[in-house]
């Protein structure tokens, strides 16, 4: 078969199993097995598939019509300007996390030289993007699960910068070490009703614990005010992701807890989704 037939053919056994990017998909996974861009190989639909390949896309199809997300599946995700390795231990880096190193970059000069804490750091993505465009700063990473440690070291170790962060698995609320510049997160923030709402390849092949924060969605994020005010240093910065509808509540946290709301940063959706705030006193 000639790519463009098993495009056709992917693209058709996809959309029969309700993947909404039934074509795309189909052309990720074949530029994967031939280990080409997806742009090479769109100009190249009438290169012949042997069988070995032929038989490796229809093993990554299966696990796709199966819901599973094209990351797992390739065990990678771009991320700011890297990679990083994923898998199902961590949540997959979505686009709108990018505002939190957008915003910590404006707040800083490019040799400045930070002490960063990433709370629930996942696959590290945050606090490994800030520190590789900051390389003076150094950071704390946390997470309450042992296997995202695991892979955030592996991630930091990819990226050659082990040496300048060191990746704890603990809660929160158990950690009482030094002070910081900033503390940022991508925190559990979807309440119960919506996580089961969510779609299936969320719902099932992400890691609940990184998704999921109790009946109204907050559970984490009380837990992260409480702890970065007395983690940051005076004038520190606390910038995390919200959920949808969830601006006011955190707002408030915020104010009650002895912070300033400096900005509420929205996504390409138009939703409030990163709060940056900083400690009075």
């Amino acid at each position: 078969m000639d790519c463009l037939s098993v495009l056709n053919y992917g693209s058709k056994v996809l959309k029969s199993n309700n993947i909404k990017t039934h074509r795309l998909d189909a052309e990720l996974l074949l530029a994967e097995v031939l280990n080409k861009t997806r742009e090479e190989l769109l100009t190249n639909l009438n290169e012949y598939l042997d069988l070995n390949k032929l038989k490796k896309f229809k093993k990554l199809l299966k696990r796709r019509k199966r819901k599973e997300p094209i990351a797992y599946i390739f065990s990678r995700k771009e991320f700011w300007r890297y990679n990083f390795i994923v898998n199902r231990d961590v949540l997959i880096p979505r686009p709108e996390t990018e505002i939190i190193i957008d915003e910590v970059l404006k707040l800083t000069r490019p040799n400045s030289s930070k002490y960063i804490l990433d709370v629930g750091t996942g696959t590290g993505c945050i606090i490994l993007s800030l520190v590789k465009e900051r390389p003076k700063s150094r950071g704390i990473a946390l997470d309450s699960s042992k296997n995202a440690i695991k892979t955030a070291v592996g991630n930091a170790k990819l990226h050659h910068i082990q040496n300048k962060i060191k990746f704890i698995n603990i809660d929160v609320d158990k950690f009482n070490y030094n002070k910081y510049d900033f503390i940022v997160s991508n925190p559990p923030y979807i309440n119960d009703i919506n996580f089961k709402r969510l779609d299936e390849n969320v719902r099932v092949f992400e890691p609940k614990l990184a998704l999921k924060a109790g009946i109204d969605g907050l559970k984490i994020i009380r837990k992260l005010i409480l702890k970065s005010k007395k983690l940051l240093k005076k004038n520190g910065k606390l910038i995390f992701e919200i959920g949808e509808n969830q601006k006011d509540i955190c707002t408030d946290l915020l104010l009650k807890n002895g912070f300033y709301v400096n900005k509420i940063c929205k996504d390409l959706y138009s939703t409030p989704r990163v709060i940056v705030s900083t400690k009075k006193f």
